[in-house]
């Protein structure tokens, strides 16, 4: 099946140009290590390498042969051990194969403050040269030369699968990945961003070391004023695509995606700065970013002042993809609310969502969405339970409203509200940003592509269920038709998905000429939905023109005050269709 009339133009690696700085980046482990030569002839005896949790061991270990110091301090030493860190994080992670509970403290609530004292009195009388690296190697030294080698989150769940690495500090690397993602999710990924935070104003070097062959070293010059560059003008995270059992075909086409020996193409992250990384370019080398670490540097440049005031730093909105086209449903499923979600999980938002279809095929496209009237709780929850059993297959229709879609639709997904895309549909889901917090309930029968059952969770699905709101209340308050907010020659926009009580805001913009939008410096995140290609252009010139093709999601930081769109390239003399998502105040 064909999904486009015109070549693919949907860029898989988009990156932003820094200029200027080109002689403060070190690429290779050649050129890293004789910067680090030339430190220790200039006087520098410790050399600290501070990691995120997943960076590879190997390639600290072939930097320091390069250097052959005369003293190695290994962090992992300071630490309680595997079975004393796994007492002190139980309660935290619990036996649930997913969901746990956010860990609220820092990576020196597990070091072993004698272990500490023993490693310091034996670095203070080490004579020569030191190299000190891992997880907290700066609680035992600041030295003279700070570096911070980072790791983008995606990186590490293709570690976990591929490589079976484990999660900090303990022997888990046969557990299946589904519960390492729950660990570093909760616990290590957190921990990991809190020590990032405190250390990167007062770094020496930020070190890229997602390329193990070809890692990349920064100063801290180079590290804040490519941040400050990218956060001056729209751009876009990388994108990454991963399959399922329910996946389809339709991104293998439309965004290009060169694995297409895969299986088929389920989702991809277009938009989490939780998950996505971010690339900032000096002359020719590139530089990873997560973006988290954007969030945590700068968050109120990225998400704006009353955004960072209600969020912290975290950015809001997320936009990712649900392929089903010549794929299958998704499982039966909801999200929990607030309080369900501050109480169990320990975090402070919720993941209200929306599902925009970009794409269907219109003979059987369909969504399944809210309760029929008349289901009971006591009813879904009997054969919910007896199709888990495999008693039976759990009789969706009977209990769930399956409506036809057509392209365009955009239906409002409030927490506690039951509901999936059924097959042949692509959906862009536009929702706050947790990333995890789905109550799966039904499965269509079906097992992992790993082999084992997909996990439910049916309980905590029932008790989060809005058991009240029925088939009248989803017509009302999921599936309302477009709203016109604003319209004049050449131009219409219109108000389309989340509910009120909901905190994102989507506008859906038609235009054939240049439209200005205001951000109130608050950040915008775009998505282009109709067209080939948009232009977004400054009103002052203080960002050089940026070009969004279709299918791909822009974030507009919050800087940026105003700027206009447009239709633009092979669009040019054609409507263009373009989602622009904000948080309401």
């Amino acid at each position: 099946m064909k999904y486009l009339d015109h070549p693919a133009n949907f860029d898989k690696y988009p990156t932003t140009k820094v200029l200027g700085y080109e002689e403060e980046v070190f690429s290779g482990i050649k050129s890293i290590t004789e910067l680090l030569k030339e430190k220790i002839r200039n006087g520098a005896k410790t050399i600290v390498v501070e990691t995120y949790v997943g960076v590879d061991e190997g390639l600290l270990t072939e930097l320091i042969e390069e250097i052959r110091p005369d003293h190695v301090i290994r962090s992992i030493d300071i630490f309680v051990d595997n079975d004393q860190m796994d007492k002190m994080v139980k309660r935290y992670v619990t036996e649930d194969r997913v969901f746990a509970i956010a860990y609220t403290g820092h990576w020196y609530d597990f070091v072993d403050e004698k272990k500490l004292t023993k490693v310091k009195e034996d670095f203070h009388v080490f004579n020569g040269v030191t190299i000190i690296f891992g997880v907290g190697a700066s609680y035992i030294s600041k030295g003279d030369v700070l570096i911070y080698a980072d790791m983008t989150i995606w990186e590490i769940q293709m570690r976990y699968r591929n490589d079976k690495i484990s999660n900090f500090n303990v022997n888990n690397h046969n557990e299946d990945g589904i519960r390492k993602f729950k660990r570093g999710y909760f616990i290590d990924w957190r921990l990991s961003n809190r020590l990032k935070a405190e250390l990167m104003p007062s770094m020496d070097y930020y070190l890229d070391s997602v390329n193990k062959v070809n890692p990349v070293m920064i100063t801290r010059k180079a590290f804040e004023n490519g941040l400050i560059t990218l956060l001056k003008q729209p751009f876009r995270t990388i994108p990454f695509f991963d399959e399922g059992l329910w996946g389809g075909q339709w991104m293998k086409e439309v965004c290009d995606v060169e694995d297409k020996s895969r299986i088929n193409y389920a989702w991809s992250y277009n938009l989490l700065f939780q998950e996505n990384e971010v690339n900032i370019s000096f002359d020719d080398t590139r530089v990873n970013i997560p973006g988290y670490t954007v969030c945590l540097r700068y968050p109120k440049k990225l998400i704006g002042e009353k955004g960072f005031s209600r969020f912290g730093a975290e950015y809001p909105i997320r936009y990712d993809f649900l392929d089903t086209m010549e794929g299958g449903n998704l499982s039966l499923q909801v999200h929990p609310d607030t309080q369900y979600f501050q109480t169990n999980f320990g975090l402070h938002f919720t993941q209200d969502e929306s599902y925009y279809f970009m794409d269907v095929n219109e003979e059987d496209a369909c969504m399944y969405i809210g309760l029929k009237t008349g289901a009971t709780k006591e009813d879904v929850a009997r054969d919910l339970k007896r199709a888990e059993k495999g008693e039976i297959s759990f009789p969706a229709e009977k209990y769930v409203n399956k409506v036809p879609v057509k392209r365009h639709d955009h239906y409002h997904i409030p927490a506690g509200t039951i509901h999936c895309a059924g097959k042949n549909t692509m959906v862009l889901e536009i929702s706050s940003a947790p990333c995890i917090f789905t109550f799966k309930l039904w499965d269509w029968g079906r097992v992992g592509l790993d082999g084992i059952p997909r996990p439910t969770h049916i309980d905590r699905g029932l008790d989060v269920i809005q058991w009240d709101k029925q088939t009248e209340w989803i017509k009302e308050t999921c599936m309302f038709d477009p709203i016109v907010i604003e319209s004049g020659d050449g131009y219409v926009e219109e108000k389309t998905g989340l509910h009120k009580h909901e905190y994102i805001e989507t506008r859906r913009l038609w235009t054939t000429v240049k439209v200005l939008r205001k951000t109130q410096n608050e950040t915008h995140a775009l998505h282009l939905v109709s067209g080939r290609e948009a232009l977004i252009e400054s009103t002052d010139g203080s960002f050089h023109p940026f070009v969004i093709h279709y299918a791909e999601s822009v974030c507009i930081p919050a800087t940026i005050s105003e700027y206009t769109v447009r239709p633009f390239g092979e669009s040019e003399n054609e409507e263009i269709g373009l989602i622009i998502s904000f948080v309401r105040f």
